[in-house]
């Protein structure tokens, strides 16, 4: 008699790991139909999809090879032609690589629709179904404007297709199946937030241009942190080496002791053409897109810094670069740059 009931306990125990596996195996990332549009393409449009696309969303700085021997690793052949891969050295859980944008009809975006590009961007949707890597900050890029992500698209279509295969990212379990589970649909339209509340106006540049994404510590899962918006400490390790991204909130631990001026001044110092070819010790690179930030207007880099004095203040001291600075006081030198 027992050893029925054993038999039977391990039938179920089988059964339950065979339809896990089956689930874990299938689920699909909930998501809705990609929108039927057809983006036109009006110069003005093109124009303020080139401004998002190449200095407020910084999408090449990880859809174009970049030169990491020079400091911010400025882009070099051809712009949002795709990336090559990073894997497990870099902290990858896997190889996750970053695809060709051009309207190349082969190795680019040019077989897609507008609605699966618009899609992609905000709802974090591939043409095939799949959820992409939340590396791709579609999280962030949710709060673009309908009409924003029109422009974006009317941009990627204007630009000249560059022929360049990039293979697909390949995720490893369990985080390929933690990636199925990021995505989520828009549940309506999403409105142009109004420039005359120059917070609130902040408040969408600072999420779209990766300020927030950058900035906020988050989980093994890439999720926020409660209570540490803007407050710092998420680690970033790449070509560039390993960067800790600073406190952005008004503590004393963070910009509190910084003015709008002084704010401004920093994107301001990478605006100069010579600003690109500023060699940078290996390991001593950064992440952070002063090259493509440094040409956003006044208006918008005041805005998202009206927006950080509305933050709440969090006190965490960060050290940007623990092990080169430990490296610079043995050589009797300080990093510049923490």
């Amino acid at each position: 008699m027992w050893k029925k009931v054993l038999l039977s306990i391990l039938v179920l125990v089988v059964l339950a790991v065979a339809g896990l596996a089956v689930f874990v195996v299938t689920y699909r990332p909930t998501q809705r139909p990609a929108p039927d549009l057809r983006v036109e393409l009006t110069p003005e449009r093109v124009e303020r999809g080139h401004y998002l696309v190449e200095t407020v969303l910084g999408c090449g700085d990880c859809h174009s090879q970049r030169d990491w021997s020079l400091y911010g690793g400025p882009v070099q052949g051809a712009a949002l032609s795709g990336a090559g891969c990073m894997g497990p050295e870099a902290g990858a859980p896997g190889r996750i690589c970053f695809p060709n944008l051009t309207p190349h009809p082969e190795t680019g975006l040019g077989s897609w629709t507008d609605g699966e590009i618009v899609r992609a961007v905000r709802e974090g949707i591939g043409r095939d179904g799949s959820g992409l890597f939340p590396m791709m900050p579609y999280s962030e890029y949710r709060h673009l404007s309908d009409e924003d992500a029109l422009a974006v698209v009317a941009y990627l279509r204007s630009l000249p297709p560059a022929e360049n295969s990039v293979p697909r990212s390949e995720i490893d379990f369990p985080a390929s199946f933690f990636v199925k589970m990021a995505p989520r649909p828009l549940e309506g339209p999403v409105p142009a937030p109004s420039r005359a509340d120059a917070a609130a106006y902040g408040d969408y540049l600072a999420h779209v241009s990766g300020c927030v994404f950058c900035h906020t510590p988050v989980d093994e899962r890439m999720q926020p942190l409660p209570g540490r918006h803007m407050a710092g400490g998420h680690v970033h390790t790449g070509p560039w080496g390993t960067v800790v991204a600073p406190n952005l909130t008004p503590h004393a631990t963070g910009l509190g002791g910084r003015t709008e001026e002084a704010f401004l001044g920093m994107f301001r110092a990478f605006a100069a053409e010579e600003s690109r070819a500023i060699p940078a010790r290996p390991g001593e690179n950064t992440p952070m897109p002063w090259l493509n930030h440094s040409g956003m207007t006044d208006e918008d880099l005041s805005a998202i810094w009206a927006y950080l004095q509305t933050v709440p203040p969090v006190e965490n001291r960060v050290e940007r670069r623990p092990q080169v600075a430990s490296a610079g006081e043995a050589a009797g030198r300080a990093d510049p740059d923490t």
